[in-house]
């Protein structure tokens, strides 16, 4: 029997160090480690721990919400470790799921981190909502219209410049979709 560890954080400002220390302090020889947001599915650590386990490892997460972010989710890697006789073990919630009770603590929880998400998506998108109706702007910053306008000359140029929409964003700072959008706005071609 193995313990196999595994500890993400979701952005690179995140430290991971904490969930290593735990991993190690419960006895994880082998960590799987990550910087990648848990509602991407195809996470490349993860995927290579679940490849690693074997019948009789164990794995061991920090946190439920480490693994993943929706029940369904949760239910299908739990499932699959099960079916190939491997435990998993979440630290912060004391549960281990090869027992009965950790399968309904397991479940529970899982079904209330869910809850809290999605409650989190509602709360943002009400406050973009609003954001909106008080007139205040959502997105990225526009770009300054001298920008935007040099960039289009050069876009109309391009053929006697011999710029490409490439070199023209990186000298104008206006990205290339801004420059395809606003030349189509004006009719021009963008070949």
């Amino acid at each position: 029997m193995e313990l196999v560890g595994y500890a993400r954080v979701s952005t690179v400002g995140q430290t991971i160090e904490n969930q290593l220390e735990q991993l190690n302090e419960y006895g994880c020889k082998k960590i799987f480690e990550e910087k990648q947001s848990g509602a991407i599915s195809d996470r490349k650590a993860l995927q290579d721990a679940l490849n690693y386990l074997r019948e009789g490892d164990k794995l061991i997460v920090t946190k439920i919400d480490r693994l993943a972010r929706s029940v369904k989710d949760l239910h299908n890697i739990a499932s699959d470790l099960s079916n190939r006789g491997v435990a998993l073990v979440f630290l912060k919630e004391q549960i281990d799921f090869s027992t009965s009770a950790g399968k309904l603590m397991f479940t529970m929880l899982g079904a209330i981190g869910e809850f809290e998400r999605d409650l989190i998506k509602e709360r943002t998108k009400e406050g973009r909502e609003r954001a909106k109706k008080q007139g205040k702007h959502m997105g990225r910053p526009s770009q300054p219209k001298q920008n935007v306008k040099r960039a289009i000359e050069l876009f109309s140029e391009r053929k006697t410049n011999g710029m490409s929409v490439n070199d023209i964003a990186k000298l104008t700072g206006v990205p290339r979709s801004t420059v395809y959008a606003e030349a189509k706005k004006q009719g021009m071609k963008s070949l």
